[in-house]
């Protein structure tokens, strides 16, 4: 019997020796989750050690039935206040010594330890992911093999996944209102809208051209291939639980990728079901993970430090994004960032009022407005200015709040409490800096995070709600004069995806959309995400947080889910022959 002691920090860089009385021990992997500690190490005899220990209910480490690499026994431990830091010490039997042959009967020997060691943490710990050897890493549904799958395969189940989830439209409506609270009607809307994702990758596999082409000195030939970029960490957000979804699996699933999706905390759930429809679908086990947890950087911080990893797309807030992408930077990740939102809504004297309030209500409530591409500032002419809010006003007063379930209910409650008080917080500011609440403007008492819709005319243009993303039922109306004004005040954002823009003048419309510095530029449309369309920001030379890509970009353009290589190079014979 062989006694560890020693600090083992949660989350610590792998390969790591750390230095212990009796041992040296290198932490391969750990996680925490739900009070449970599990560590993967590796002890100086060359033997690996696995071990799940249940943090404060009972002083014991389960040994894995079947691997025969360790019997365990917690003799004492303590944590920090934090539960990042463990101080533990093990009475452990290792396994007798053997003596390999060779690396490869080491590696076939580890290999089909660490699949043991998968089979079990999946029947006593779900969330557990083990790391295994590279061999292991090889097994059908996994990365490499997956990659090597025929495109049509991969093509065909992205169809079917897009049949099962249209069949399926009640069952996911009801889970997304249940979970984040939107309105059913908005419910079937997203799983349509996300659905759509299959269906378009499941087009776009198949079309996955390379070059050929001579070089400038006419000597040489270059084939160009589009290769998967690898296993990818995929960062869902809970506004859009099934659509943020579907747009960064479809893509990958395309591209011959794996993926560990990491949906929202508080909305796991539609992230499980769709994961489970992928089967259905007939996607191999092991290419689509999904690990939920409350803890997200439990979990992303361990597999950006993994060297498996290839790339990160990452849809939230713009703090936890910079901070991924420096993390990121360390392996040098490709990075798909889409972060913060602050689309301008512009009505020019010359727009068609009645259809610029209805695209304004499109813009602004859907989702009630929790949505990266919702309206964010009404820039509106001076001389149609009170006209347009009036009519705006009336259109948000009519709306109905209530529960998600409730068919007649038009807009739901806001995610949680904090997301209701930032709102309510830069409505009361705005209010104080001169803004009126043309209707709405206060919270809805009783049961349930709801806000009432709300517009606000004769919004100041330094007021903190036209800089800041609103997330929520809230319109602010501020004005301009000139064309030159509207370009102004449209670009003073540090954001740069969504705009919209109403005028009857189409040489205007083409006019502003050049100047104004945004990826997405509606024309007298309220709604303007599709499957087939770029989803980005605009490159300027400032720093505007957003990189994003889809429609056949999301394949085969270079930030995604593929990379370019020359594969080769065909000299040309200086007679001419061959």
């Amino acid at each position: 019997m062989t006694v560890v002691r020693g600090v083992v920090e949660h989350g610590d860089e792998r390969g790591r020796t750390l230095g212990f009385p009796t041992a040296n021990v290198q932490l391969v992997d750990d996680q925490i989750e739900d009070g449970v500690w599990a560590a993967v190490v590796r002890i100086d005899s060359g033997q690996w050690a696995v071990a799940a220990v249940s943090i404060g209910r009972r002083r014991t480490c389960y040994a894995q039935e079947g691997i025969k690499l360790l019997e365990a026994h917690l003799l004492d431990f303590s944590e920090d206040l934090y539960g990042r830091k463990l101080s533990v010490v093990l009475a452990v039997k290792l396994r007798e010594q053997q003596n390999f042959s060779s690396i490869h009967a080491l590696t076939e020997q580890l290999s089909h330890d660490v699949v043991a060691t998968r089979r079990w943490a999946r029947q006593h710990h779900p969330w557990l992911v083990v790391p295994g050897t590279r061999q292991s890493d090889n097994d059908a549904g996994t990365w490499p093999d997956w990659a090597r799958t025929a495109p049509r395969e991969r093509a065909e189940i992205l169809r079917r996944a897009f049949d099962l989830v249209t069949a399926r439209v009640e069952d996911f409506a009801l889970l997304l209102t249940l979970e984040m609270g939107k309105p059913l009607s908005e419910a079937r809307g997203e799983v349509a809208y996300g659905a759509e994702f299959l269906r378009w990758f499941s087009e776009e596999t198949v079309r996955d051209y390379g070059r050929y082409l001579t070089t400038p000195e006419g000597r040489n030939k270059i084939l160009v291939q589009h290769k998967p970029v690898g296993p990818c960490l995929l960062i869902t957000p809970w506004n859009f639980p099934l659509a943020m979804a579907t747009r960064k699996v479809a893509p990958a699933i395309a591209a011959g990728c794996t993926m560990v999706l990491k949906p929202a905390k508080l909305t796991p759930l539609t992230a499980q079901l769709f994961a489970q429809t992928m089967l259905d679908a007939g996607l191999p086990a092991g290419v689509l993970n999904v690990v939920a947890s409350s803890s997200a950087s439990g979990i992303s911080g361990p597999l950006l430090a993994d060297p498996r990893l290839r790339k990160v797309s990452f849809t939230g807030s713009t703090p936890v994004g910079k901070r991924l992408m420096a993390a990121a930077a360390e392996n040098v990740l490709r990075t798909s960032m889409e972060l913060g939102g602050n689309a301008p809504f512009i009505v020019f004297e010359d727009a068609d009022l009645e259809k610029a309030v209805e695209g304004a209500m499109a813009a602004k409530m859907r989702n009630m407005g929790e949505a990266c591409t919702a309206a964010n500032r009404f820039l509106v002419q001076e001389s149609v200015a009170a006209e347009f809010t009036r009519k705006f006003a009336a259109a948000m007063g009519d709306l109905t709040t209530g529960r998600g379930t409730d068919p007649e209910t038009q807009v739901g409650p806001l995610i949680d409490a904090g997301a209701r008080e930032d709102v309510h917080a830069l409505v009361t500011a705005a209010v104080a800096a001169g803004a009126t609440a043309v209707t709405g403007g206060a919270p809805i008492k009783g049961e349930g995070y709801f806000y009432q819709p709300t517009v606000l005319g004769d919004v100041p243009n330094g007021a903190e709600i036209l800089r800041q993303e609103i997330f929520g039922p809230v319109a602010p109306v501020t004005t301009f004069t000139t064309e030159e004004d509207a370009v102004r005040l449209a670009n003073a954002s540090e954001y740069g995806l969504a705009s919209y823009v109403y005028s009857r003048d189409f040489n205007r419309l083409l006019r502003v959309a050049e100047q104004i510095e945004f990826g997405m530029v509606g024309f007298n449309a309220g709604v303007i995400s599709n499957a087939a369309a770029p989803f980005r920001r605009r490159q300027t030379v400032r720093p505007r947080p957003r990189r994003r890509l889809r429609g056949h970009r999301g394949v085969h353009h270079d930030p995604i889910h593929r990379h370019r290589r020359s594969l080769c190079r065909i000299e040309r014979p200086e007679n001419g022959d061959g």
